[in-house]
């Protein structure tokens, strides 16, 4: 029942249906998972060889056919330092699609949300928004809802979008998602 979510009243009037989301997740997705932030270094990537957002063409170039497809941002970056700084750090092309994030510093409780599994926030957020469709790809599967591990494909933490396997998967789930017409 996750992979499509009813539009129903509740207490959310006026809201416009949103179609087909991408939650998506940074480190381990769109670069290597070994991300780390201190007020000396900034966010910086510890791993030898490897750059923040080196994948994140990789997204570009997957999503490009899928135009009906919106981003919402489902990374620690935006509790850690803000939505804002979370999207600028992606390309203008992707930073347009962004519609959201799944924490709201002003509408959250950031100690509750901090300790609740991705899966949940993520989840939560999809009863929120209500997307006709919806699929999460993030390299953290812990404590996912066990109705909603078939809206998530799971990247290698050190491998992210390079892995050609998830760019397949990747596209095979957009297209189906995509053809379901509402």
């Amino acid at each position: 029942m996750c992979a499509e979510v009813q539009n129903t009243k509740n207490g959310d009037a006026g809201r416009s249906q949103v179609g087909v989301v991408l939650y998506l997740d940074f480190d381990g997705v769109l670069h290597h998972d070994e991300v780390y932030w201190s007020h000396k270094q900034g966010i910086h990537i510890r791993a030898p060889g490897r750059r923040l957002f080196e994948w994140a063409e990789i997204l570009e170039e997957i999503l490009a056919p899928y135009s009906e497809v919106s981003i919402v941002l489902a990374t620690s970056w935006v509790r850690v330092k803000s939505y804002e700084f979370a999207k600028k750090q992606l390309s203008p092309t992707l930073r347009n699609m962004v519609i959201g994030a799944t924490f709201h510093r002003r509408e959250m409780n950031k100690f509750v949300f901090e300790n609740t599994a991705r899966g949940e926030q993520i989840y939560a957020d999809v009863k929120r928004r209500q997307p006709t469709a919806w699929l999460a790809v993030d390299n953290d599967d812990v404590g996912w809802p066990s109705h909603c591990r078939s809206n998530l494909i799971k990247t290698d933490d050190e491998l992210g979008l390079s892995d050609p396997n998830i760019q397949v998967e990747i596209r095979t789930r957009l297209t189906k998602l995509t053809a379901v017409k509402v």
